[in-house]
Formats: C-alpha cells, sequence, structure tokens
C-alpha cells in the first residue's frame, strides 16, 4: 500500500469494542472513557477487568457512571501525521464523549489555521457499542476504496442513517440504580421474567420495542425486531456485543441466521462501557 493510500486514522471511543484485527490494525485506536463506581475510577482500556467491574456494579447501592474522555485525549490522537482523522463516538444523547471530539477538532483547527491537508470529522454514531465498531469498518472499507474525504464522510453518514441498534438485558437493577426505573417496575419485571427489549432512535436516544417473558423469547423478539426493518440483508454485516454469555449470544447469532442471510456476523465480548450499558448477561445486535 503506498502513502497516499494509507494516510488516515480512525479514532473510536472505548464504548465501541475492537476485533483482534481491528486492535493489530494501524490505523485504528481507541480513547477511552472512565468509568466511575462507589469513588473509584476505571480506565475503560486494555486494562478493564469485566469481571470484576460486574461485581462492583452487584455489590454497589448505587448505579455506575462514565466520564467522557478529555479534548486533550482526542487532541493527541488528531496531532498524528495521518491526513484523513475520522472519530466515531457513542450517541450524543447518551454521552458528553461526541462533544468532547468536537471541542478538540475546533481547538486543533484554531492552533493549524493556516495549514492545509489535514481534513477531520467527527461521526456521532447515534448508537453505541458494537454500532461503533462497525462505523470504524464502513470508513475504513471507504479508506482502502481510496474515495475522496467528502465521499468518505456522506457514504458513512448514509450507512449511519441506515444502522439498527437492538440490545436486551437480563434484569433491569442497573436501570433502577441510575433511576431509570421504579423499584416496583424492576420487581414485577423480576417476578414475571419479563425482558424488555430495547433499541435506538434516529436522534441515538433509547426506546423500548418490543417485550417478551424469559430470555429465549427475548431473542427472538430481537431477531424479528431486526429483521423487519433491515434491508437487503445478504450486503450487511451483524455485530453482537455479549456481556459475560458467549453461548448466549451464539444461539442468538443461529436465530438470525436461520431466518436470513447475511454478508458475516461478528461476535465481540463488551468493553467497559458497553458492560455499563449492558450488565451481567445483556445482549446488543446492530446491523
Amino acid at each position: 500500500m503506498d502513502q497516499e493510500e494509507d494516510m488516515y486514522r480512525i479514532i473510536i471511543d472505548s464504548c465501541g469494542e475492537l476485533t483482534k484485527e481491528m486492535k493489530d490494525d494501524p490505523h485504528i485506536c481507541n480513547v477511552p472513557l472512565t468509568l466511575q463506581i462507589d469513588g473509584e475510577d476505571i480506565v475503560d482500556d486494555e486494562s478493564f477487568d469485566q469481571a470484576y467491574f460486574i461485581k462492583k456494579v452487584a455489590e454497589s447501592a448505587e448505579g455506575p457512571k462514565s466520564a467522557c474522555p478529555a479534548p486533550g485525549l482526542y487532541l493527541e490522537q488528531m496531532e498524528m501525521e495521518e491526513e484523513h482523522i475520522y472519530i466515531v463516538t457513542l450517541s450524543a444523547q447518551l454521552s458528553g464523549s461526541y462533544n468532547s471530539a468536537m471541542t478538540a477538532k475546533n481547538m486543533y483547527e484554531n492552533d493549524h489555521e493556516n495549514e492545509t491537508g489535514k481534513r477531520i470529522h467527527v461521526f456521532d454514531s447515534k448508537s453505541a457499542s458494537i454500532g461503533e465498531t462497525l462505523i470504524g469498518l464502513k470508513i475504513k472499507e471507504c479508506e482502502e476504496a481510496l474515495m475522496s474525504f467528502e465521499d468518505v464522510v456522506k457514504t458513512v453518514d448514509e450507512y449511519i442513517a441506515s444502522q439498527h441498534t437492538i440490545f436486551v438485558l437480563e434484569s433491569l437493577e442497573t436501570l433502577r440504580k441510575a433511576g431509570r426505573i421504579s423499584w416496583q417496575k424492576e420487581k414485577i419485571a423480576s417476578v414475571l421474567n419479563i425482558k424488555p427489549i430495547m433499541g435506538s432512535t434516529d436522534i441515538g436516544s433509547i426506546v423500548q420495542l418490543s417485550k417478551a417473558r424469559g430470555m429465549l423469547n427475548a431473542l427472538d423478539r430481537m431477531v424479528e425486531c431486526l429483521l423487519a426493518v433491515t434491508k437487503d440483508t445478504e450486503k450487511r454485516i451483524v455485530a453482537i456485543s455479549h456481556c459475560n454469555c458467549f453461548e448466549r449470544a451464539e444461539a442468538l447469532k443461529k436465530k438470525l441466521l436461520d431466518k436470513a442471510r447475511f454478508k458475516a456476523v461478528i461476535i465481540l465480548d463488551t468493553a467497559g462501557v458497553s458492560t455499563m450499558y449492558a450488565n451481567d448477561g445483556g445482549l446488543i445486535m446492530v446491523s
């Protein structure tokens, strides 16, 4: 690959899991968020211990929180030599990560206003977790096809608009601790084994799409919800992230492939921020 083909960088905040190939790719990097639980700060990077974090959350009377990356962390990556810089953040409806990246972009452009060559774009994924992963892969695909910077941005924006994020939680305890639902609602869902199927909206907020009794039925509903909104499935990649439930993720993959053909199905373990959202036993699926 010659130098012109090689001059791009994809920065994904740590809510987006990276495949092994992405971790080994010099074009791609993570910028970490920080998780906060009972006064302890846990950096969401390679040092993140999922089992330890799940245990801390279960033992805590309060829900965990996250802090977005400081603009300086994004700015550090922008200072690299690549001419095309793409940043992918989790939904601006869920975190300040997008605003932090935009602040860093403005800082860089103000400091280098008389220079030419470098182009920077920040994508609001309007998703999270493996939604960001797929966006990063789409950027790489476009760059390797030697698209112009403007065409990459246009193509990826269209891809983001076509994405659908669907997830299911094993327990509503974390949502109750965070004040998102009442104790009574969590108790009723637990006793009746009700699993809400949640999804993203066009602007990246979260809504309930459906519900099911028991996790196996919930997996079926996840597949139905995804297929109801996904066109040309054979041309699309589906990504599934799981929080400490690989066999459940495999079962979801099988149910999905029993109903439709896809270009590929990727399964990844949740990193720190996604673990906070999904909690133990949760599943996230994006196409």
